[in-house]
């Protein structure tokens, strides 16, 4: 009997919110050493995300809304591709491939997601993936792509014992050691760490949805909801550069070679800030130098980002489905001195700590996941206009990870960007690196890549005043400007 059960509002939201210039999946690339065994790897899409069982479901229209129902038809065949790239550019080649993907809308009368074994020039294969992202958000899918890990290349291959096997939570939990104590737990702490925006705030919202009777204990609560939300509504839009415009079909992909994360780590340690904004001045001063580069006025220009924030809580880890709300951050672009901009990115984020705008971003998806889609794509259309960029920055798994004999060597995705923003930032850390990458609309930035190699650089310029700078002198503009010069 087929298994028939309601999306839910935000889910449908995301589901609604494809369009041709900007399709709602996330799309990922898995770079490997050595060789991946295909046989191997259909077994652990099998034993892993197959438990899943919304990958063997469609999502279909049932009167105003949308339910999941299981594929009679569902075959492992439609969804994983094995195929050899052209070319000995190797990365380009590839890039141009995902870029490619990236364009392409996923079958509608199919689960909503595919595979690409890729075999490349660089040295072992790439897994491409895309996901639509009514099945799940960012955090919950990186969760899914990791139960099929190994530990090291000789790992088993352990055959599923049936080709409907029992979803995750009805499923026996024996045999998975391993992934919960080595990778999902460490790496769902380190996100509750990293990303301390609205986290108290969303607990106490959590528990009025709970507890409807304690509604007079959080009335400042509901104010502060009407305030944020307020608040977005009038927003400015950021400033107008190449980056905003009337995004086309076609995407750009490129992604940086990873920097070593203790090395950011200790550079923030000493200038007081944290690796995140670290990160995310480095992108600001990356994207920056593009418009210097090509002769665009920079003084005084913000560019906002959407950045998505976790609202899930411990017993949610491990669920499908979205969980998270967004954060408007303008990174200070106009700003020259490196020092002053990781200072002016740290203040801005901080000021966003104990902020309502994830929460009252994610109330608002579900919301208009019940109106009528155009009323949706308005209100969505309003709060994606106010942005130039998606901005995702998620901290991976600690240790070197294997899929089907190979290490995997470099990790990438990024999550979609809805209305008419047509730029994806995607910030990853794993196994003691970070790595940078970036999707673009092809009509407004053509070459990517000449963004996200400037990327290493810009860090490397706050690495440079720290091993020469005494610590008094880097309070002095002037002396941090004599230092970068010299």
């Amino acid at each position: 009997m087929a298994t028939r059960e309601p999306i839910s509002n935000v889910d449908t939201a995301w589901l609604r919110m494809d369009r041709p210039s900007n399709l709602m999946q996330i799309v990922g690339v898995m770079l490997f050493e050595g060789k991946l065994d295909f046989v191997r790897l259909r077994i652990a899409l099998e034993n892993g995300l197959l438990r899943f069982r919304r990958f063997r479901q469609l999502a279909v229209a049932e009167g105003a809304g949308y339910v999941w129902q299981d594929d009679p038809d569902f075959d492992l065949d439609h969804h994983l591709h094995h195929e050899l790239l052209p070319g000995r550019e190797g990365k380009v080649e590839l890039q141009r491939f995902v870029a490619d993907l990236a364009s392409t809308p996923l079958n509608p009368h199919r689960p909503l997601w595919e595979m690409h074994l890729v075999e490349t020039s660089l040295g072992g294969p790439a897994l491409v993936m895309r996901i639509h992202h009514a099945i799940g958000d960012g955090i919950a899918l990186v969760g899914v792509m990791m139960s099929m890990m190994d530990s090291g290349p000789e790992a088993p291959a352990m055959r599923r014992p049936s080709p409907l096997a029992k979803a995750p939570a009805e499923a026996d939990e024996g045999g998975h050691d391993f992934f919960w104590d080595t990778v999902w737990r460490p790496m769902s702490d380190a996100m509750l760490a990293s990303v301390r925006v609205s986290t108290n705030l969303w607990v106490k919202y959590v528990e009025l949805l709970a507890n409807p009777g304690r509604l007079g204990d959080y009335a400042r609560l509901g104010a502060g909801f009407a305030s944020e939300l307020g608040r977005l509504a009038i927003m400015p839009d950021d400033s107008r550069t190449r980056f905003k415009g009337k995004p086309g079909v076609a995407k750009c992909v490129a992604w940086s070679e990873p920097i070593a994360l203790p090395e950011v780590k200790a550079v923030g340690k000493v200038l007081g800030c944290s690796v995140n904004d670290m990160l995310l001045s480095s992108a600001a001063g990356a994207l920056r130098a593009y418009l210097v580069e090509r002769g665009d006025a920079v003084d005084d220009v913000e560019i906002r980002g959407l950045i998505p924030v976790n609202m899930r809580r411990p017993e949610d880890f491990g669920d499908l489905g979205n969980r998270f709300g967004l954060v408007a951050l303008e990174l200070p672009v106009g700003v020259e001195n490196p020092l002053a901009r990781l200072y002016a990115t740290k203040a801005r984020m901080d000021r966003l700590k104990g902020s309502l705008q994830a929460a009252v971003t994610l109330t608002l998806l579900g919301a208009v996941g019940m109106a009528p889609k155009a009323a949706q794509q308005q209100v969505l259309d309003l709060l994606a206009n106010k942005a130039t960029a998606v901005m995702t920055n998620v901290p991976g798994p600690t240790e070197a990870l294997y899929l089907a004999g190979a290490r995997l060597r470099q990790p990438l995705f990024w999550v979609p960007q809805s209305g008419d923003i047509g730029m994806g930032v995607s910030i990853l850390s794993y196994d003691g690196k970070v790595q940078f990458g970036l999707i673009t609309d092809k009509g407004l930035v053509p070459d990517p890549e000449r963004i996200v190699g400037r990327f290493a650089g810009e860090f490397e310029k706050l690495l440079l005043l720290v091993l020469m700078e005494p610590l008094e002198r880097l309070a002095d503009p002037e002396a941090v400007e004599a230092a970068l010069a010299g």
